[in-house]
């Protein structure tokens, strides 16, 4: 949907990797998930804000798809967009790739028309807005700033 990839950038902790200094499978979900609060946070919607307004954004759904292993100490940008959204549900769409710096420093302010950097895995999150009672909640009512957000980010 999204044209625009908000990146994340990381080195892969010593802590991430096995014996071999090649990246559990997942690890791939925790660094998903920062990639998520950053974007979030980007767009002017964090995850703390939504919470202390009594919105929740649970995940209902993950995939992943592994093409190559990271390593201990690899420069990894996790790249992010939004893949669809509803006023109840809202999915995440995320390639990680190994960068070097040249790599990080062609992108400005996080933000990228494209992709750049070896492909590493990719996958998805769905989420679904929930209010604090946990019944689910149409952003487009409840939330509408958000809502407008979202919809300019994929118009």
């Amino acid at each position: 949907m999204s044209e625009s990839w908000q990146q994340y950038q990381m080195r892969v902790p010593y802590k991430d990797t096995d014996q071999m200094g090649v990246v559990h499978h997942g690890n791939y979900i925790f660094w998903f998930e920062a990639a998520r609060i950053e974007f979030m946070r980007h767009y002017g919607f964090s995850y703390f804000d939504l919470e202390e307004r009594g919105f929740y954004l649970p995940v209902i759904d993950v995939n992943i798809n592994y093409k190559k292993s990271a390593h201990f100490d690899d420069a990894v940008g996790i790249f992010t967009k939004i893949n669809s959204f509803s006023p109840i549900r809202l999915t995440f769409y995320y390639e990680a790739r190994r960068i070097n710096k040249e790599v990080s420093n062609q992108i400005d302010n996080n933000i990228s028309i494209e992709t750049k950097g070896e492909l590493l895995a990719y996958g998805t999150t769905e989420h679904t807005w929930m209010n604090a009672d946990w019944k689910p909640a149409r952003i487009h009512k409840t939330l509408p700033e958000v809502y407008q957000i979202l919809k300019s980010l994929t118009s």
